[in-house]
C-alpha cells in the first residue's frame, strides 16, 4: 500500500502489530485520530504510555491491577475460600461479567503446551500452592478453556494439589470441547461455574 506520508506509514506499522489489526483496520484508525484534535490524540497516547508504566501484577493471584494487591483479592465481601484458577486475564473479565462468581481468582499465565515450549515450571502453579496452605482455600475451580492443553494443564495440577486435600472442581461441559472462555456467551460460562463437577467426575467422562 503507497502513503502519502512515512508518517503515517510507521504508525500504521505499529497500529498492525495490535492482535486482530490488519493494515486497512489500522489506517482507517490512524486517519481517525488525525481527524481528532491534538488535544485528544495527546490524552490517548498518554493513557496508553500511562497504563504500560504504572500497571501491576497483583501479588496474591496475578491480576492486573493499580494496586499491589488487585480491587478483587482485597474486597471483603468475596468468599476467600474460593478460587477459581484461569488461563489469562481475559477470562477473569469474562467470568466477572456473568456476574454469578463471588469467589477470588488465579491467573496461570498460560497453558502447559509442549508444542509451544510452555511448561508448568512456566506457569504460576507454585504460588496457587502457597495460597492454598497460607489463605485455608476450601475449593478450587478449574476454569481452563477445554481444549488438549486446558485438559493436560488442569490434570497437572490436580496432581500437584492432590496433597492438599482440598475440593477439587471444573466447570461443567456447557463450554464446548475446543472453546475458549472468553468467547462463551455470559449465560453458558454463569451455568457452567454453577454447575461445577467434582474433577474426578470430569474425568470419568
Amino acid at each position: 500500500m503507497n502513503y502519502p506520508s512515512k508518517l503515517i506509514e510507521a504508525a500504521v506499522n505499529e497500529f498492525k502489530k495490535l492482535p486482530g489489526i490488519g493494515e486497512k483496520t489500522a489506517l482507517r484508525l490512524i486517519l481517525h485520530l488525525l481527524k481528532q484534535e491534538e488535544e485528544k490524540v495527546t490524552h490517548f497516547s498518554e493513557a496508553i504510555q500511562t497504563m504500560r508504566r504504572e500497571i501491576k501484577s497483583c501479588k496474591k493471584c496475578h491480576n492486573f491491577s493499580d494496586e499491589d494487591v488487585c480491587n478483587i483479592c482485597s474486597n471483603k465481601s468475596r468468599e476467600n475460600s474460593l478460587v477459581c484458577v484461569v488461563e489469562n486475564i481475559r477470562d477473569v473479565i469474562a467470568i466477572e461479567n456473568t456476574g454469578t462468581y463471588r469467589g477470588l481468582y488465579h491467573v496461570l499465565g498460560g497453558i502447559i503446551s509442549p508444542v509451544n515450549g510452555i511448561g508448568p515450571e512456566d506457569l504460576n502453579i507454585q504460588s496457587l500452592e502457597e495460597r492454598i496452605d497460607k489463605d485455608r482455600i476450601l475449593e478450587v475451580i478449574m476454569a481452563i478453556s477445554p481444549t488438549m492443553e486446558g485438559d493436560t494443564t488442569i490434570y497437572y495440577i490436580s496432581k500437584v494439589l492432590q496433597k492438599h486435600g482440598i475440593k477439587l472442581t471444573t466447570i461443567a461441559r456447557g463450554v464446548s470441547f475446543g472453546g475458549e472462555l472468553e468467547y462463551t456467551d455470559e449465560l453458558t460460562l454463569a451455568r457452567s461455574i454453577v454447575s461445577r463437577m467434582p474433577y474426578e467426575n470430569y474425568l470419568v467422562k
